[in-house]
């Protein structure tokens, strides 16, 4: 009886463990889909003349089918984030089974 009782609580660490390597695995997971469009921000005129560098980080959601469901500007100067915001609009990526978050920077 104890031998039972002793491989159960084996088999909840063992479940246990496994779930969480799922949880920390499956979202790295959702941040690898590969985008199918993905033109590049013009470098604005103004952004060149003023030397403007620097890079913009986006947080883009992703739909099931692939089109960007929303942006969230997370950083950059705001002559460049123009730039951004106008090129994710023309972004496209692989279908999926769900919606996915993934974060992008864009180097000017």
């Amino acid at each position: 009886m104890e031998a039972k009782a002793w491989m159960q609580r084996k088999m909840i660490v063992v479940l246990g463990s496994l779930a969480i390597t799922l949880l920390t695995v499956l979202p790295t997971l959702a941040d690898t889909r590969k985008p199918v469009a993905n033109p590049e921000p013009e470098y604005p005129p103004i952004a060149r003349q003023l030397r403007i560098t620097g890079v913009v980080r986006v947080e883009l959601v992703i739909s099931a089918d692939g089109t960007i469901k929303s942006s969230k500007i997370l950083g950059g100067h705001p002559v460049l984030v123009d730039a951004v915001q106008r090129a994710i609009v023309k972004w496209k990526y692989a279908p999926a089974a769900s919606e996915t978050t993934q974060e992008v920077d864009f180097k000017f």
